[in-house]
């Protein structure tokens, strides 16, 4: 493994800009959209309290857009959205996938933003802003082929856990070390760790098996069966730790983790393929997936485990990307230069 020097990243100045966004009218369309200037390629709210409007990231070609998002369902004083964007991020490549910090904090001085990256050439970048003068990026390097998903581990934002096509979970301090590999039968596909059960790690396969790692022992400690192959996406419920979900196929599996390893819940979730699952963060029976790009649109279901049908079908063009919001029954897509946002009724 090599890891590069910390390296100075080249961004341009940029204004904080505020901008309202309406709803829009349609009824299968988006409850509100925040235009972009390029393809959104992923796009993510933060989990974490960062002590002020929700963060958001959104990454394209060769850059990625910090912002803050407020919505009229949590402050009287917005109509719609009202999108602030905090800084605009040189990034060498496309931007694949992105994952937050929980060290990412605006209501302290000074105000830190850090938050990692994957890209086609098969490094994690991790970047640090202050907002103001001081901007970082580190290059992990040690993954042999495409990187899949990541995440921070989320009560100090200390390590970041990465999957990959090359059959490898690797974890990594923010020195840029590799502190842990962990050897996979079929390429990493998802990878969870649980702000109430930080010594284990979610790592989902793409051959349908998801199994649960102990940090101390680095050994398997629990083991997860779809039944069904491709599993593309698979997601650790945040409000309720025994739930796990995933899409594999068209359809879209729930575990309680507590009774088997096989679903205890399995149903047709898109006509063709689905490509994202994600837990809604204030409810443990929401969950919305995502069927994969298409030419002309991509749908975006929003399940509830009390309903034998979606209670939310939505339709985007081209969606990228899938996120919920920390604190509202709110998920983002991205699409071809704009943000789409679905409010869903609990």
């Amino acid at each position: 493994m090599v890891v590069k020097s910390n390296q100075r990243v080249n961004t341009p100045d940029i204004n904080i800009t505020k901008n309202t966004f309406s709803m829009e009218d349609s009824g299968r369309g988006a409850s509100y959209t925040v235009p972009c200037d390029d393809y959104v390629h992923v796009v993510e709210f933060s989990p974490f309290d960062s002590g002020s409007a929700a963060l958001l990231a959104y990454g394209g070609n060769q850059y990625v857009v910090v912002g803050t998002c407020r919505f009229q369902e949590e402050d009287m004083e917005v109509e719609g959205v009202e999108f602030t964007t905090l800084r605009v991020f040189h990034h060498a490549l496309r931007v694949d996938c992105l994952a937050w910090s929980p060290e990412s904090r605006l209501d302290k001085l000074p105000q830190l933003i850090r938050f990692c990256t994957a890209a086609a050439d098969r490094k994690v970048r991790l970047l640090t802003s202050d907002l103001q003068n001081q901007h970082e990026v580190k290059v992990m390097e040690g993954h042999t082929s495409y990187i899949n998903h990541l995440v921070f581990e989320p009560t100090e934002g200390k390590q970041i856990a990465s999957v990959s096509d090359d059959h490898t979970c690797r974890v990594w301090d923010l020195e840029g070390n590799e502190t842990t590999t962990f050897r996979l039968r079929s390429p990493g596909v998802s990878v969870c760790w649980h702000p109430e059960d930080a010594f284990k790690l979610m790592v989902a396969e793409k051959k349908g098996t998801i199994r649960f790692y102990d940090l101390v022992t680095q050994q398997a400690i629990l083991s997860l069966d779809c039944g069904q192959s491709p599993l593309m996406s698979a997601d650790w419920c945040l409000t309720n730790t025994i739930k796990v979900g995933a899409v594999t196929g068209s359809d879209w599996v729930i575990w309680d983790i507590t009774r088997s390893s096989y679903p205890q819940e399995k149903r047709p979730a898109h006509v063709e393929r689905a490509g994202n699952f994600r837990w809604s963060r204030v409810n443990e029976n929401l969950f919305s997936t995502t069927g994969c790009p298409g030419k002309i649109s991509s749908q975006l279901l929003v399940h509830h485990l009390g309903h034998p049908q979606p209670v939310m079908i939505g339709s985007a063009t081209v969606g990228a990307g899938l996120s919920w919001h920390r604190s509202l029954p709110l998920c983002v897509i991205g699409g071809d230069r704009k943000l789409s946002f679905w409010m869903t009724e609990m």
